[in-house]
């Protein structure tokens, strides 16, 4: 049998990463283990010169700011949005976005699971993104969302712990992040061309 698995490619600038990022939005960035998923974002915003908005609902990586493990940049603003005051902070967002190119990065999926407990709330939060990612799209900003997920029979990517199902649309690009020894491995996981980026490992 053939080895369909894509070839990689060296991407340590994730120059390939950041268009995939432009061309669909939202793009949803996936992953088992919650490190990797910092070590990612914090390679993809050390290569960003725009502004960035960060929505922290899991406050991972306020963490590593606040611990000085991980440096602040200047041209990120952070917001932790709550249950109450979800949509003040989301017109606020909107209000910014809407005036100049951002990335914007919502970490993650399974905080806004877990603060919108029923599937109204979540489908309202999903529209939500879908809007920011409208505006986005006019633009010309990209908009990721995270997400601890794993794979189910029968059912596709769900949210880990909980194994509520992610809701996406079909605009929505769908990546996953794994370890290969040290290095980052991109790949994605929908549409008929699957692609696979490889990022070197360094010292963060």
């Amino acid at each position: 049998m053939l080895d369909k698995s894509p070839e990689l490619i060296l991407d340590n600038n994730l120059a390939h990463i950041k268009n995939e990022f432009e061309l669909n939005i939202p793009s949803l960035v996936l992953c088992s283990e919650p490190f990797h998923k910092i070590e990612f974002l914090y390679r993809l915003m050390n290569s960003i010169e725009n502004q960035i908005v960060f929505v922290d609902m899991d406050l991972l990586y306020t963490g590593y700011v606040e611990s000085g493990m991980i440096p602040k940049k200047n041209n990120v603003m952070i917001f932790h949005p709550e249950k109450e005051n979800w949509e003040e902070k989301l017109t606020e967002i909107i209000s910014k976005v809407s005036k100049e190119k951002f990335l914007v990065v919502i970490d993650s999926f399974n905080g806004v699971y877990n603060m919108f407990d029923d599937l109204e709330s979540a489908r309202f939060v999903n529209s939500c993104i879908m809007l920011l990612s409208s505006l986005a799209n006019q633009i010309g900003s990209s908009v990721i969302v995270t997400g601890m997920a794993r794979k189910k029979e029968n059912v596709g990517w769900v949210i880990s712990p909980g194994g509520k199902q992610i809701i996406k649309s079909e605009k929505t690009g769908v990546y996953f992040i794994k370890k290969n020894q040290n290095d980052l491995i991109f790949t994605t996981l929908e549409g008929i061309d699957r692609k696979a980026f490889k990022i070197e490992h360094e010292n963060i």
